[in-house]
C-alpha cells in the first residue's frame, strides 16, 4: 500500500517514491473568454484562438492565498481519509505574497492544532511559477533522505494570477493543488532523470509588494520559456540515454518514448507550441532523419537551422506545429481541460495538467506509462523530469483510487458561476484597491464559495488575517469538528470520508489501516 513501507525494511531507498494523492482547488466563478474579448474591445478569436483559453477563474476579495491553500490542504485530508499527524513535512510553493516574513506554510499549521502535530519539517519555497516544483522536488529528497521518519510529505502549490488591465490580464486565473508525497506511490519519479536549467532574465517580475501585479516583458518570457524547454530536454536526453547505454541499449530517446507529456501553461497555446519544439530538438539531433514518410516528412529545409534563432521564427513554428499535430492529440491535448476552463494558476499550473491527464483516464489506460513534466518559472528556472505510472491497476489499487479522487474535475468545473465581464472589472478594481489594507472586511459575497471552502473574514489594524469556512454540503453526515484561527474559534462541520482511507504511516512501524 502507498506510504506502508516500514524503515527497518528499507534499503538505501524507500520505493517508488512520488505521488500518491492528488487534489485540486478553483474558484467557484470565471469569466468567459469570448465575452472578455468583446468587452475589451479586442478583435474575435484573440483570446479564444490566439490564447487558446475558453474561461478563466479568479477570487474576489474574500479570497487569498492563505485561504486557497487551506481549502486544497483540508480537502486532501478529508476525502483520502488522513489524519494530520501522519504528515512529517509540509512545503508550500507560490509566488502570491502578501506577507514578506510570515509564511502560507505557517497559517495551514492551524489544521494541525486539533492532532497535536506540531513536528512537521518544510516552509515555503519561492520563485515564480516554479516554486511548486521546488517544493516536490524537496519532499521527496526527503523521503528518499536519512531525515525521513516514516510519514507522508504533503506538498502544496498555489497562487492567485492576476494582470493590470490590458493584452496580460485573459492569461491570469487561480487555484491550488496538493500532492501527497511517500513510497509505494502510484506516481513515481525515474531517479536520476532531471534536466534543469537556470539562468538571470527580467522576464517577468514583481517589484511593488504593494500591488499584486507584475511586470512583464512578454516577448522575453517567451523566449526564456522556449531556450529552457530546449536545454531541460537536451540534458534530459542525455541523462536517459546514459542509463539505457549502461543497461546495454543503443536505443534512441524520442517523444514516443512519454505516454503523455504536461507543460507549464501560461495560456494553451504555448503548449502546442513546445511540443513542437521538442519535436524540432528530436529533428535536429536525429543523425538521420527520414524525410520521405513518418513524423518528419517534408522537413528537409530546416535541417540546418540553429534552434536559438527559430524562436520566433513563424515558418519553423508552423511547420512544427503542423508535424506534432498527431502527437499532440494522443499525448498533451488531455492536460489541457483545467488550464483552458480556469487560466493560469502559476505555481500549480503544470500539476492542474497532470491532473486532467488522470482525471480523462482510466486506470488501466495510463498503467505503465511515462509522463514527461516540464515546470517553468520566470527569472528564470526550469527542469524537465519524468513520472512513472505504476503498472497495477486493479480495482482497489493506489492507482484506482487517484483516478477516482480526480474524475469528478470536469464535473467540478462545470459547476461554476459565470459572471460578466463588467462585474470581473470591478472585483479586479476592488482587489487591485484593497490588497494591502488594515482594518478591512471584505466585500466579496461568500454564498457562491464551494462547500468547505475556506475565505478571509477580516484584516485587523496589525494585518492579521482571520479566516472561516463555509459550510459543507448538507446531503454529507457530518460532526462537530473544532477549527481554532488566528484570534477566534468556531465550530464547522467534518465530512465523512467518501474515498477509501490511505494507510497512515509511523516510523519503525508498519502501516496502519482504518476503514
Amino acid at each position: 500500500m502507498p506510504g506502508s513501507a516500514p524503515i527497518n525494511c528499507m534499503g538505501p531507498w524507500p520505493n517508488d517514491v512520488g505521488i500518491i494523492a492528488i487534489e485540486l482547488y478553483f474558484p467557484s466563478q470565471y469569466v468567459d473568454q469570448a465575452e472578455l474579448e468583446e468587452f475589451d474591445g479586442v478583435s474575435s478569436g484573440k483570446y479564444t484562438v490566439g490564447l487558446g483559453q475558453a474561461r478563466m477563474g479568479f477570487c474576489s476579495d474574500c479570497e487569498d492565498i492563505n485561504s486557497l491553500c487551506l481549502t486544497v490542504v483540508q480537502r486532501l485530508m478529508e476525502r483520502n481519509g488522513l489524519s494530520y499527524d501522519s504528515v512529517g513535512r509540509l512545503e508550500v510553493g507560490t509566488e502570491t505574497v502578501i506577507d514578506k516574513s510570515k509564511s502560507v506554510k505557517t497559517v495551514i499549521m492551524q489544521l494541525f492544532e486539533d492532532s497535536g502535530n506540531t513536528d512537521v519539517e518544510g516552509i515555503d519555497t519561492t520563485n515564480a511559477c516554479y516554486g511548486g516544483t521546488a517544493a516536490l522536488f524537496n519532499a521527496v529528497n526527503w523521503v528518499e533522505s536519512s531525515s525521513w521518519d516514516g510519514r507522508y510529505a504533503l506538498v502544496v502549490a498555489g497562487d492567485i494570477a492576476v494582470y493590470a488591465t490590458g493584452s496580460a490580464r485573459p492569461t491570469g486565473g487561480a487555484g491550488a493543488v496538493a500532492m501527497l508525497v511517500g513510497p509505494n506511490a502510484p506516481l513515481s519519479f525515474e531517479r536520476g532523470l532531471r534536466g534543469t536549467h537556470m539562468q538571470h532574465a527580467y522576464d517577468f517580475y514583481k517589484p511593488d509588494l504593494m500591488s499584486e501585479y507584475p511586470v512583464v516583458d512578454g516577448k522575453l518570457s517567451i523566449e526564456c520559456y522556449l531556450s529552457a524547454l530546449d536545454r531541460c530536454y537536451t540534458v534530459y536526453r542525455n541523462k536517459i540515454h546514459a542509463q539505457w547505454q549502461r543497461e546495454g541499449s543503443e536505443e534512441r530517446f524520442n517523444l514516443d518514448d512519454f505516454g503523455h507529456l504536461v507543460f507549464h501553461s501560461p495560456y494553451c497555446k504555448l503548449v502546442q507550441k513546445s511540443l513542437a519544439r521538442l519535436m524540432l530538438n528530436d529533428f535536429l539531433s536525429h543523425p538521420s532523419p527520414n524525410t520521405e514518410t513518418g513524423p518528419f516528412t517534408g522537413l528537409e529545409a530546416f535541417r540546418d537551422i540553429r534552434p536559438e534563432e527559430t524562436y520566433f521564427d513563424r515558418d519553423v513554428e508552423k511547420a512544427f506545429m503542423k508535424a506534432s499535430a498527431d502527437l499532440f492529440e494522443r499525448k498533451t491535448k488531455s492536460s489541457l481541460l483545467l488550464s483552458n476552463q480556469n487560466g493560469n494558476m502559476y505555481t500549480p499550473s503544470v500539476y492542474g495538467c497532470l491532473a486532467s491527464v488522470i482525471a480523462q483516464h482510466t486506470a488501466s489506460q495510463i498503467a505503465g506509462q511515462r509522463i514527461g513534466v516540464f515546470s517553468y518559472g520566470s527569472g528564470f528556472a526550469a527542469t524537465l523530469y519524468s513520472l512513472k505510472v505504476t503498472q497495477d491497476h486493479t480495482p482497489g489499487s493506489a492507482l484506482d483510487k487517484l483516478v477516482s479522487t480526480l474524475s469528478d474535475l470536469k464535473a467540478r468545473l462545470d459547476s461554476r458561476k459565470k459572471v460578466s465581464p463588467a462585474v470581473f472589472s470591478e472585483i479586479m478594481k476592488l482587489r487591485e484597491e484593497t490588497h494591502h489594507l488594515a482594518n478591512y472586511v471584505p466585500c466579496g459575497s461568500v454564498e457562491d464559495l464551494f462547500p468547505g471552502t475556506w475565505y478571509l473574514t477580516r484584516v485587523d489594524e496589525k494585518r492579521r488575517r482571520e479566516y472561516s469556512r463555509v459550510s459543507l454540503d448538507n446531503n454529507l453526515p457530518a460532526g462537530p469538528e473544532l477549527v481554532r484561527s488566528s484570534n477566534s474559534t468556531e465550530f464547522i462541520p467534518s465530512p465523512a470520508k467518501k474515498m477509501p482511507r490511505i494507510p497512515a504511516v509511523t516510523a519503525g512501524s508498519e502501516a496502519r489501516v482504518s476503514n
